[in-house]
């Protein structure tokens, strides 16, 4: 049998992805004006989006642990190897949940063969390393060959991107208050990376069209053959600055291909609207 992949909405791939490559999806939790829903499976980012224009501050919470243990279950009873892709530990009490339910399934069925890679990856980036990982399965690629992709991809991974308005983060703890004060301040739009599995915000830029300029130069300064790699852009419900993103990208550094999506209801909680990422690997697999 093909061995399995999973992966939680962290990764924010759309919707039909994982019923077409046949991938488990473990959804995070979102709360939007006191109701909770399922990211991706009962909940579109557009409503995340209005609502914090409207002034909510929507929260999350990590994957169910009723649900690891029932998939986990499931998967040992029917004797399939799996890898399950998380999200960054360092922004998601997912992985760690995660690895806490196996530790017990593993109890009853000491046999189960699964793997749990934390990525350190978040939105698309990650979504790359679970795209890739679903089309090795599909090839029956070993368990061994799957992860050595993984682990390399999601090792490699360069995630940067702006966002509107860094209160957004700092209200759900992911920046300082002083980062997201000082970014307010005279257009000055922040430009921060995913290192380590943390945001880190690196520059300070003024003026929107500046800062994606920027981030092109970043790609340049960081990455090589882009003709030969996938580039990923998720954005915040802004089209219009994704148009832009995407043109400079396409004009300066002719991808062999760019791969588009939304930020999910649960990332795009803690962004905001009007977000823009970018996702490349800096060392392509040899």
């Amino acid at each position: 049998m093909p061995v399995k992949i999973l992966a939680d909405s962290a990764c924010d791939l759309p919707k039909e992805f994982y019923t077409e490559h046949n991938v488990t999806l473990f959804p995070l939790k979102v709360q939007v004006q006191g109701q909770e829903y399922e990211d991706v499976k009962t909940i579109d980012p557009k409503t995340v989006y209005d609502a914090i224009r409207s002034g909510d501050v929507p929260k999350t919470s990590q994957v169910s642990p009723l649900l690891f243990e029932e998939v986990f279950t499931r998967m040992a009873e029917n004797n399939e190897d799996g890898i399950y892709i998380a999200f960054s530990s360092e922004l998601s009490g997912t992985y760690q949940t995660s690895v806490m339910i196996l530790d017990q399934v593993k109890e009853k069925y000491p046999n189960f063969n699964l793997t749990i890679v934390d990525t350190k990856c978040a939105s698309l980036g990650f979504g790359l390393v679970v795209k890739e990982a679903a089309r090795l399965a599909a090839e029956n690629s070993s368990k061994e060959e799957i992860i050595k992709d993984v682990l390399f991809r999601s090792q490699h991974m360069e995630q940067v991107f702006t966002v509107e308005d860094l209160d957004y983060l700092a209200k759900g703890g992911r920046v300082s208050k002083a980062s997201a004060f000082l970014g307010g301040l005279l257009n000055i739009k922040p430009i921060l990376n995913v290192e380590d599995g943390k945001l880190v915000p690196i520059e300070k830029i003024r003026g929107k069209k500046r800062v994606y300029r920027r981030l092109v130069e970043i790609m340049k300064e960081r990455g090589s053959d882009f003709k030969d790699q996938v580039i990923g852009i998720s954005h915040a419900d802004t089209p219009e600055n994704l148009s832009e993103v995407k043109a400079l990208i396409e004009e300066e550094l002719q991808p062999r291909e760019i791969c588009i999506t939304n930020i999910g209801s649960a990332v795009g909680a803690h962004t905001g609207p009007g977000a823009i990422a970018i996702f490349f690997l800096n060392k392509l697999p040899s």
